[in-house]
């Protein structure tokens, strides 16, 4: 029987507790529940209306066709904050299915599955009754089983409880191997974790279980919590991980501000309607649809109020359906791109949706930027796609990522997400310089082949579709450096700034970066951090974030690349100068070089920006 066991905002619901993940709540007597949130498939059962025809829902024309759906769906909401049911169902509910099932009594540190503890009717905590009973008030003191630390998962997704009975080791006749054992803490580490059957006395200490040679020959068994139906056929290895692990859940996200004519009020009006005009290949038909179905019937009111008439607004409709057919709109990075940099002489876009104004560059940051965009008002709507476990997404066609449904819906949980940003764009004739030089690509190619070879063991006979080149390294590097400096300019913490990145080899490759701030409340429309692109603060901003990168103070080590992390593909990077929340990153704090910006010790020239150093 469901039973309400706390709460999530609606956001977290994409970037963080997404389908598959493992949330933590605490009922409001007190006891810890920890469960895995369901797949799509519950969010019809528990949230109905089904699919698309849930009123909470929300379109971005070339991100649907972009992931081949028809629209998205917001997280479920069912009450909102006037005590409302936005849906005008109070059902609207998610889902989490118990997980670990295994418990743990600190008390008497008896550890044994769910249904072997203490429970009341419709709560969904469990409770120690031995150790509740010697309390002097039990009602209200009550000895609650808490989730035990660790569980088992593989690189595809699939989790299970760890197996305690097959760690203990128990004599051959024991009686108890399906009973509860024994946990207990003797002396700090995992060492000190001993397990211990009450029975035949066997133990063993947890020590050695995060080896994965430990584990060799044992078999996932695919199992998926979050999904309805049987296991799923695996062949890896499985790993241990503890419950709570950063690397335990990693979203696979697709985003796209809207932009126009995509952003308009037309398009916004129309809503997934659009896609039923769209799926009519004849161009008559479409048409007849639109004046005779469309306008009359479905959104009768739709041309009063654009304040058109019915032919203009089906010729207006007729021209989105020509442009969603163009082979190019599924290419969000580059569609962003030429927005950003239209002619800077054009005049500003206000768009209901996307307001950008062109800035004029500063004479001594000529040399380094093409154009300064100030993103007065964006749009981005994000939707999840799936997830991995133990190592971030490559990209969408990741071997290892993981469904949210049994069967592919025609619609994908999304949100919608309002902000302001500074887009930056590279002059290309100074980068295109920087990068032939021979210092600059051994960096990066030296990178590139370690990432390689990193993505070959894993995916044995691919390739990645992602490379590391200088441009990328310096562009990312920018990034981080432009946020660090930004959160302390506008005001914004650094966790609610997040990088945008357009990057794509050749002369005619993307060179750019939007830095910026988009939330589902009112943060993200304060103003501070466009202003910041103004023509007499952006010089100083720069300046600032690149002399912020001349030093770190885990310098030496950390310029002559001693710090970072191998498995993170970086160079001259560290939590001192480069890292920021991972939320912030699209690489999760991977491929930095801080020397891109300001060279080496020995080899200033390797550096972009080394000479506003001198300055």
């Amino acid at each position: 029987m469901p039973n309400e066991i706390g709460k999530i905002r609606r956001s977290s619901i994409i970037m963080t507790f997404g389908p598959g993940s493992i949330a933590d709540f605490r009922t409001r007597e007190g006891g810890p529940v920890s469960g895995v949130i369901a797949g799509l498939d519950a969010w019809d059962q528990y949230a109905p209306p089904p699919g698309l025809t849930h009123p909470q829902r929300i379109t971005e024309t070339r991100l649907q066709q972009k992931l081949k759906v028809r629209g998205f769906r917001l997280p479920p909401v069912s009450i909102d904050e006037w005590g409302r049911s936005p849906a005008g169902n109070s059902r609207d509910n998610l889902v989490a299915v118990r997980f670990p099932d295994w418990l743990q009594c600190n008390e008497c540190h008896r550890i044994a599955p769910s249904n072997r503890w203490a429970s009341k009717e419709g709560k969904a905590f469990r409770y120690c009754a031995a150790c509740t009973e010697k309390k002097n008030n039990p009602a209200r003191n009550m000895v609650f089983a808490v989730p035990v630390r660790f569980v088992m998962a593989c690189k595809k997704g699939h989790i299970d409880d760890f197996p305690w009975h097959y760690w203990v080791g128990h004599e051959p006749d024991c009686p108890n191997k399906h009973g509860d054992l024994e946990l207990k803490s003797e002396f700090a580490g995992l060492a000190g974790y001993i397990l211990r059957c009450p029975v035949c006395n066997a133990k063993r200490s947890l020590d050695g279980i995060f080896n994965q040679e430990t584990w060799k020959g044992f078999r996932c068994n695919g199992k998926r919590p979050w999904l309805p139906g049987e296991n799923e056929e695996c062949d890896e290895t499985p790993r241990v991980l503890q419950r709570g692990a950063s690397n335990m859940y990693f979203p696979v996200m697709e985003s796209a501000l809207s932009i126009p004519p995509w952003s308009g009020r037309l398009i916004q009006a129309l809503g997934t309607r659009f896609e039923d005009v769209r799926s009519i290949p004849d161009e008559k038909q479409r048409k007849n649809f639109i004046r005779n179905v469309l306008l009359e019937h479905l959104i009768p009111n739709l041309h009063k109020s654009l304040e058109m008439t019915k032919d203009e607004l089906a010729g207006k409709i007729e021209d989105l359906v020509r442009q969603g057919g163009r082979p190019d709109i599924c290419d969000i990075r580059n569609g962003e791109y030429e927005q950003f940099t239209m002619t800077a002489g054009a005049p500003d876009n206000r768009d209901p949706e996307f307001e950008i104004r062109y800035v004029s560059v500063p004479d001594t940051l000529n040399p380094y930027f093409a154009g300064i965009v100030r993103a007065v008002r964006l749009r981005e709507v994000r939707a999840i796609t799936g997830f991995t476990r133990i190592n971030p997404p490559e990209n969408e066609n990741d071997p290892c990522i993981a469904k949210l449904s049994a069967e592919k819906p025609d619609w994908l949980p999304a949100i919608e997400v309002r902000g302001e940003g500074i887009f930056i764009h590279l002059n290309v004739k100074s980068l295109i310089r920087w990068e032939q030089q021979e210092a600059v690509k051994k960096r990066a190619g030296d990178l590139n082949i370690s990432y390689i070879e990193e993505w070959r063991s894993r995916y044995p006979g691919t390739q990645p579709s992602l490379q590391i080149t200088a441009r990328f390294l310096l562009i990312h590097t920018l990034a981080h450096a432009l946020m660090k400096r930004l959160s302390y300019e506008c005001g914004y913490s650094g966790a609610s700034l997040r990088e945008r990145l357009y990057v794509s080899e050749g002369k005619s490759g993307m060179c750019g970066l939007l830095i910026y701030t988009s939330t589902s409340d009112s943060d993200g429309t304060l103003g501070g951090l466009q202003r910041q692109g103004e023509k007499n603060r952006i010089e100083r901003t720069v300046k600032l974030a690149i002399k912020d990168m001349e030093w770190c103070s885990s310098d030496p080590l950390c310029i002559q690349d001693m710090v970072s992390a191998r498995e993170h593909h970086s160079l001259a990077a560290c939590h001192s100068c480069v890292l920021v929340s991972e939320t912030s990153c699209e690489y999760f704090n991977r491929f930095l070089d801080r020397a891109m910006l300001v060279g080496l010790p020995e080899n200033p020239d390797v550096g972009y920006f080394r000479r506003i150093l001198t300055e």
